[in-house]
């Protein structure tokens, strides 16, 4: 499996998820972070307009998505339905939104969603298209072990790669992973404690 990540090389969001693995004592759950704020631009009052939601959030969004379809094409098509969902339920005013991130986020996750129900029966019944190789700009991309880790993730269920890339990815709490994907809190924590489990094992057999 090839990924690619738009514009820049991605942050080091793996090396948190790494980073808990290696330091995981039973099923203890993972320190609760700070939300993630929009930005200084964002975060006041008047709400930001969709062309500055989409200015501020896209790329995030973009590389958010990666991380649940595998493919970069697929992702920008998640991430224009997610905002196309925003415009024709706020508008481009956004007039009403009380968290333009949150929604955001959640719309990112529905219509990912949409993309794998669509794409399950297909794969069920048609062998996975050999990839076209390793693109020109490789060492811009992904490092070895960033590439492990995704293809580990792409093993997951969807619930589980879900609560690990907007919890490791996009940095939310708990809480609100939970407003994301609409679970209960004990859920998302249940549900993050055996992903690791999964995902150290897959790590280690791949090694």
């Amino acid at each position: 499996m090839s990924y690619a990540v738009p514009a820049t090389a991605p942050p080091p969001w793996w090396s948190r998820l790494l980073a808990r693995l290696s330091s995981r004592t039973g099923n203890a759950p993972a320190r609760e972070r700070q939300p993630r704020t929009l930005g200084p631009s964002l975060a006041h009052e008047p709400p930001p307009t969709l062309t500055e939601l989409y200015r501020a959030r896209r790329l995030d969004m973009v590389r958010l998505a990666l991380f649940l379809v595998d493919d970069l094409p697929t992702a920008e098509d998640v991430v224009q339905d997610a905002f196309t969902a925003v415009c024709r339920t706020y508008g481009t005013s956004l007039h009403g939104l009380q968290d333009p991130g949150a929604y955001l986020h959640t719309a990112v996750v529905n219509a990912a969603r949409s993309v794998l129900r669509r794409r399950r029966t297909a794969r069920a019944y048609t062998p996975p298209h050999p990839g076209a190789g390793a693109p020109v700009d490789e060492g811009l991309l992904l490092a070895e072990e960033h590439r492990h880790v995704l293809d580990a993730l792409a093993l997951l269920t969807r619930r589980q790669r879900e609560v690990l890339v907007l919890r490791y990815w996009s940095e939310l709490t708990e809480a609100q992973i939970a407003q994301t994907l609409g679970l209960s809190r004990g859920t998302v924590k249940s549900t993050a404690s055996r992903a690791l489990d999964a995902l150290e094992k897959k790590l280690e057999a791949g090694r």
